[in-house]
């Protein structure tokens, strides 16, 4: 009969889903923002995602036995490569979930390399995971800034925002962001009138959104996230941008920071999205077992990320009944990616996964039926126009094609 074990201590989460006949344990880790700009998209409610696809999982092969530990890396590179390293080397952990902010993304996947584990991202944005520092060991689950600049991008051009100010949170997300949107705008007839660099994280944005009212742009692009996000919507509001005449794209948004705005406020938003605890069956059951452990909060994408991800993972490691890094990516590679959240995807070369994106627009209050209700459906996307062809990625372990 098997046996679920939940420890927490010391800020480090152990769920033990096992039977007598156990015969592999996987470690994994859950590394994120636990207390910063990023905490509520990702932080505890990703170890509850783990937690969920591990008790999922152990519903098909009770022989698997999962232990998961998680740690803040505070946005900062240097820590959550620190963290990684120590994770490999010391603890044994064989894979390493979620990792939002992506400078931290990029630093733990050359460490993963180096030691030869297995990083799933489901919290970065920076397409360089699957481009130019793409590697054999990581693979980039939930959305990316080409996918977010493709529909949020091209949807507001073709509304009729064809001139572009950005406010670009200054690090590898927002820049990566910024340069993707602004190729899309520019593939589509309009024009970038300029950009202003924002420290990051950034509570006052008053001096950025006096040079977007000034540069006369159609369209303010925030291209940032979480916190800063919700920070520059809300500044924006009090400055009366959009009663000016400027329209707000926010180019990474989420469910929770609609929420947390008030659909007063962040109404009539257009974003993309790679989820919505509200799109399906599939979803909405995933999301209310999700929320009992979360406080009653329904799931970001990144959160589903870490399910989606980490049923993978271990689908692979059930099939090969292998933890070898090698074998366990080649079988992910090789076989269709398939969940309730994200549905029927795969895991190209680059380690780029293909599913689905969607355009969504904030409600008005009125069309509200409860504090989560927050999103209209404009388009899905289907995977293979969402995301960037491979051979323009420049991942220098494929070949063009």
């Amino acid at each position: 009969m098997g046996v679920k074990r939940v420890l927490v201590s010391a800020g480090c989460l152990l769920l033990s889903v096992a039977s007598s006949s156990a015969q592999t344990s996987v470690k994994v880790g859950i590394l994120n923002d636990m207390s910063g700009v990023y905490s509520d998209i990702g932080g505890k409610g990703s170890v509850a995602a783990a937690q969920l696809a591990a008790e999922d999982f152990a519903a098909i092969d009770k022989t698997i036995q999962v232990e998961i530990v998680s740690a803040d890396h505070q946005n900062k590179p240097d820590v959550g490569a620190g963290i990684a390293r120590q994770w490999y080397d010391r603890d044994g952990v064989d894979a390493i979930f979620d990792v939002p902010t992506s400078s931290v993304a990029l630093a733990v996947s050359q460490v993963t390399r180096e030691k030869n584990k297995i990083f799933i991202n489901s919290g970065a944005g920076t397409t360089d995971l699957t481009g130019s520092q793409c590697s054999p060991n990581t693979i980039h689950w939930t959305y990316d800034t080409y996918a977010l600049a493709n529909g949020t991008g091209g949807e507001m051009v073709k509304r009729g925002g064809n001139t572009w100010f950005f406010l670009t949170a200054d690090y590898a997300f927002g820049q990566s962001l910024q340069n993707e949107t602004a190729a899309v705008v520019t593939r589509n007839g309009g024009k970038v009138l300029g950009s202003a660099r924002v420290p990051f994280p950034a509570s006052d944005f008053s001096s950025f959104l006096l040079q977007a009212q000034a540069s006369g742009s159609k369209v303010v692009g925030l291209a940032n996230a979480g916190g800063d996000t919700i920070n520059a919507v809300k500044q924006a509001h009090e400055f009366g941008l959009t009663e000016g005449g400027q329209k707000l794209a926010a180019l990474l948004f989420y469910a929770q920071d609609a929420k947390a705005l008030g659909l007063e406020i962040a109404k009539g938003l257009v974003l993309t999205e790679a989820f919505y605890w509200d799109l399906n069956d599939g979803t909405r059951a995933f999301s209310q077992r999700f929320a009992k452990k979360a406080n009653g909060n329904m799931p970001s994408m990144n959160q589903a990320g870490v399910y989606g991800g980490m049923m993978h993972y271990l689908k692979a490691v059930s099939a090969t009944k292998s933890k070898d890094p090698k074998v366990v990516m080649e079988w992910m590679k090789a076989n269709p990616t398939d969940d309730p959240l994200f549905g029927k995807g795969m895991v190209r070369a680059d380690g780029r996964t293909i599913h689905d994106m969607y355009l969504f627009e904030v409600k008005k209050p009125s069309e509200s039926k409860g504090p989560w209700d927050v999103y209209n459906k404009l388009a899905t996307i289907p995977g293979d126009q969402a995301f960037k062809p491979m051979n323009q990625g420049g991942c220098p372990l494929v070949g063009k094609s």
